[in-house]
């Protein structure tokens, strides 16, 4: 049986190409690859890649506009990311401007996490797995 397909690009619809830019590239440091009028990729770490669209770009790319997030709400979405430093991580998620929605805590997975909306409303989690006790 062939492989599923293999994942290597999650992007984001997003209102404000400009803010969003700047604040994941201040929030997670990762390296631009792709920078048109419209759209912004960077490098994760790992080979994966995550693009930024501009909302109505990305509309012509599906056919049709992506819903808006009022101001103020949270986008159906989360990116979950592990950090290796977590204490300089939160550091940088939160003088990049993310709201913080939950403080690091242990999880019921196992995973430590904490919750922050992006200036779109998507939810990012920066997250390590659990000490031992």
């Amino acid at each position: 049986m062939a492989p599923g397909p293999r994942h290597v690009l999650t992007i984001l619809a997003v209102a404000d190409l400009a803010r969003a830019r700047a604040f994941y590239r201040a929030a997670l440091g990762w390296a631009e690859s792709v920078v048109t009028p419209v759209y912004v990729e960077l490098e994760v770490p790992g080979g994966m890649r995550f693009g930024l669209y501009q909302r109505e770009g990305f509309g012509r790319n599906v056919g049709r506009l992506p819903a808006r997030v009022p101001e103020g709400e949270l986008a159906p979405t989360e990116i979950y990311l592990y950090a290796e430093d977590m204490e300089a991580a939160l550091l940088r998620v939160r003088a990049a401007g993310a709201e913080e929605l939950s403080p690091l805590a242990e999880r019921p997975w196992g995973d430590e996490a904490a919750y922050f909306a992006d200036p779109d409303g998507n939810v990012l989690v920066l997250a390590r797995p659990a000490r031992p006790a």
